[in-house]
């Protein structure tokens, strides 16, 4: 935008000052026409009257007398008096005569106050033109005095030529050397060395003193005189160019607003979409889920083409972790499997622990993902076992009190192998506390209450309930109805009273594993 605006103001202040200078050259021109015809009509009136005033017997008897006495000086005086006779009813400023051989005679020139008699043998005048006498210029008209055949002299008639009353800048030179000057602040060295760079055009533009200047030669220039008319580019443009500067300033500040507005509605147009983008990420990262956005009401194809993009790569990324999930699940399955595959007598455990709990969890009204947490824990809650030695595992017969100790190592061993498994953290209540009772008697830490989390205290009546359901190598499993009454007698003391309400409801559909509703939902949990 900057440099449209310098190239339009370049560009138009250029047309402009060309312009100008057409409309400067031309007036420059018509004036001087106008003024060369009333020269010329005025040369033909004094041309006239002189033609009649040359035709008198007493001036051409003055002009004989005084060649004939060669300069007398009454005879000068005499003829001096004729002329200023002449020169009354003419009104001119300048009056001489010269003989036939170029050399004068008689002059006399208007001091101011009067006419005042001139040395003879001064330069004798053009016959017309300009000419430049005791400092001033005067615009010459001249006519021949003849007797019969003979020439005697030619008479002489200058009009003062008042450089100042011509409407512009004037200069007057004679052979290239400046005799009037008009030109303000401008030595007259500086004018001729100007004017002859230009090579004498008749139309020059040329630099004087720091100002652009035309210069215009008139077309009454001859015999050695030109006169020239000036006009200062400079000051006649300075009005233009502080308006077009004021014109353009404006329209730039105006651009630039309009530039800031456009860009700032721009910019909120393009943050506004991102700024959803990434508060949409920032949402996704606090709750560890990358889910699609809705699609911002933008006009901007890349705005659209990015949300699309994102949501691909959250579809993409919620593929992967279903994917990773699913393998954690086999990894689990197979972990536990693992796990009960050293000891035949408690094989499947793991299982049905899981499949007792999804059971509790749902008879307890809790959503599906905490159920799936607590299937998964019950899974994995005697992973811990792995560290315990197959001599204390595998014993026939009761524990001894060193034995039953290191049994009760397992929850914490469990903690140590699972915490350093990135995606099975949230398993760790459940593996660690599985064994914590209700009064805090029970271990690791002897939490009471609410100070075990709700999925631990499920598996610890899950966990309890399949242990005494199970064949062990010491005794046989304990029926149904007993289980559920030594259950039903711990609620307070070693299990939670409100899960062991949901076991005592989810019980009755059960015979040793659920069934029916809570099966299914256990099963599609683990798909």
């Amino acid at each position: 935008m900057a440099a449209l605006l310098v190239g339009s103001f370049v560009a138009i202040l250029g047309s402009v000052e060309a312009n100008i200078g057409e409309r400067i050259s031309a007036s420059l021109r018509e004036r001087q026409l106008t003024m060369g015809h009333m020269a010329a009509k005025n040369d033909a009136h004094n041309h006239r009257t002189l033609q009649a005033a040359v035709e008198s017997a007493v001036l051409k008897a003055g002009v004989e007398l005084l060649q004939a006495e060669h300069g007398s000086a009454a005879a000068r005086l005499t003829l001096e008096d004729q002329l200023r006779e002449l020169c009354g009813p003419l009104e001119c400023d300048f009056i001489a005569l010269a003989g036939a051989g170029g050399n004068t005679l008689a002059g006399l020139w208007n001091s101011g106050q009067r006419l005042e008699p001139m040395e003879p043998g001064f330069p004798a005048p053009p016959a017309a033109g300009f000419y430049s006498l005791r400092g001033g210029a005067y615009r010459v008209t001249s006519v021949a005095i003849n007797q019969g055949r003979e020439n005697l002299a030619v008479l002489y008639v200058g009009e003062r030529v008042d450089l100042a009353s011509l409407g512009a800048a004037a200069v007057l030179l004679r052979d290239g050397a400046v005799v009037r000057s008009t030109l303000p602040g401008v030595p007259d060295s500086h004018v001729a060395a100007g004017l002859a760079a230009c090579d004498w055009q008749s139309q020059c533009d040329l630099t004087l003193s720091g100002q652009r200047y035309l210069a215009l030669r008139s077309g009454e220039s001859g015999g050695g005189y030109a006169l020239y008319s000036f006009q200062n580019l400079d000051a006649a443009l300075a009005g233009i160019r502080r308006t077009l500067s004021g014109v353009f300033l404006i329209a730039g500040v105006a651009g630039l607003l309009a530039a800031l507005l456009i860009a700032a509605i721009s910019s909120r147009s393009l943050s506004r979409p991102v700024a959803g983008l990434i508060a949409h990420l920032k949402s996704g990262e606090a709750a560890g889920v990358l889910s699609e956005t809705a699609q911002p009401e933008s006009r901007i194809r890349e705005i659209k083409e990015l949300t699309a993009e994102f949501n691909r790569a959250a579809a993409a990324i919620r593929e992967s972790r279903l994917r990773l999930d699913r393998a954690n699940v086999e990894f689990i399955g197979s972990l536990a499997n693992a796990l009960d595959a050293r000891d035949t007598y408690t094989a499947g455990h793991s299982n049905r622990v899981s499949s007792y709990s999804c059971g509790i969890a749902a008879a307890l009204g809790l959503p599906a993902a905490e159920i799936e947490l607590i299937r998964v824990g019950a899974l994995l809650h005697d992973v811990g076992k792995i560290g315990i030695p197959d001599s204390v595992l595998q014993k026939a017969g009761r524990l001894t009190a060193d034995e039953f100790a290191q049994i009760q190592l397992h929850p914490a061993i469990g903690r140590q192998i699972l915490e350093g498994v990135a995606g099975l953290q949230q398993y760790l209540p459940i593996v660690e506390l599985h064994h914590e009772n209700w009064d805090g008697t029970g271990y690791p830490h002897g939490l009471c209450r609410e100070e075990t989390p709700l999925p631990a205290r499920v598996v610890r009546v899950a966990d309890a309930f399949d242990a005494m359901t199970s064949d062990r190598p010491y005794r046989a499993g304990m029926p149904l109805a007993k289980a559920v009454a030594i259950v039903r007698s711990g609620s307070g003391t070693e299990f939670d009273p409100l899960v062991v309400e949901a076991f005592l409801k989810a019980v009755q559909n059960w015979s040793v594993a659920p069934t029916g509703e809570v099966a299914a939902l256990c099963a599609a949990l683990s798909v």
